[in-house]
């Protein structure tokens, strides 16, 4: 799961930048692809900490670092200052410094350790584990496969009753991993290889017994598993602050 920073808003109640500040928090927000939460901060409420009020106002802290780098002072009740991308002062933190900030310290999209990326392969796993247990259709086989497992201390089950529909809801969890939230991952091309390598499998190990099918049905399952999980850049999704619908978090909640 995505580390959400800790931002936030303080202000004094009579600044005039107060909504453009807001509005510019929306965008950054939207455009790093983050909940848009925060806490608010009224300098001059007995309930907001000391160590928010030596920033002026209006004044943006990411995980306790003012967005434009400047450090705190005695308290001083002053209205800030900014400097925007192209050398013009402005009255309130821009966007891009914001989402700038907001970049630095959330956890990035393409991380090997979001571990909810890799379902797919997992369940894909269970299914080829399954896929490859032997059919024992041979009675004169038994006592070959009882003999091996004797030898390591365990007892023959004849499972093959079971193996079609165990084979069969492993391979559907597996289509399932591909097909759950596939829009934001890799879309719904690998879920389209993963139906077609189940019905591969099924109909090489059910139906023909070819080998040649059934392996090659898994190797295009784990493909699609594979590339289902790949992590990808993150895409910018604009800068719409009424398209970002997360409620703010006021007050210090």
């Amino acid at each position: 799961m995505q580390k959400m920073p800790k931002v936030e808003f303080i202000y004094d109640a009579d600044c005039p930048n107060i909504e453009a500040t807001r509005k510019n928090l929306l965008h950054a927000f939207s455009q790093t692809d983050l909940s848009s939460r925060w806490q608010e901060w009224d300098r001059a409420l007995p309930e907001s900490p000391v160590r928010v009020r030596g920033y002026g106002s209006p004044s943006i802290l990411v995980d306790g670092l003012d967005v434009a780098e400047m450090k705190p002072s005695n308290g001083a009740n002053c209205c800030r200052i900014y400097t925007d991308g192209e050398g013009r002062l402005t009255g309130f933190p821009t966007v891009e410094m914001i989402a700038a900030k907001l970049s630095e310290t959330k956890t990035p999209s393409v991380s090997w350790s979001d571990k909810g990326r890799w379902h797919s392969v997992i369940a894909a796993m269970h299914a080829i584990a399954t896929t490859l247990l032997p059919k024992l259709t041979c009675p004169a086989c038994w006592p070959a496969y009882a003999g091996i497992l004797s030898a390591i201390g365990l007892g023959f089950v004849d499972y093959t009753p079971y193996l079609f529909p165990l084979t069969s809801a492993f391979l559907a969890l597996a289509v399932f991993s591909l097909g759950y939230r596939a829009k934001k991952r890799r879309g719904y091309r690998p879920l389209i290889v993963g139906i077609i390598a189940t019905m591969v499998v099924s109909i090489g190990k059910f139906a023909f017994t070819s080998d040649a099918a059934m392996y090659g049905g898994i190797a295009l399952l784990m493909a699609g598993s594979l590339w289902n999980s790949w992590p990808q850049k993150e895409r910018d999704n604009g800068s719409c602050p009424t398209c970002n619908p997360n409620p703010i978090t006021l007050g210090g909640i």
